[in-house]
């Protein structure tokens, strides 16, 4: 039994000047100024990205949900 992915998976990282988002596996990037900015941003381009296309094609089930984390600094330069 093949079990099929149940979404998409972005990173979020600080930018130099934004936070910046990535969906690798659609090949989707954006960028916001706050994390809540940048979330909407992502969801809004993996949406757009999406219009009117199969889920399956990719390899998902339908509706499928965005898993988003958050990449933060290595520790040893926050000391």
């Amino acid at each position: 039994q093949v079990i099929e992915p149940a979404g998409y998976y972005g990173v979020i990282r600080k930018g130099d000047a934004q936070y910046v988002a990535e969906c690798a596996n659609l090949s989707v990037v954006t960028q916001g100024k706050t994390l809540d900015e940048t979330i909407a941003n992502l969801r809004e381009a993996v949406e757009l990205h999406l219009d009117g296309e199969n889920p399956a094609d990719f390899g998902l089930v339908p509706n499928p949900t965005l898993l988003v984390t958050f990449e933060v600094e290595n520790l040893s330069r926050v000391a």
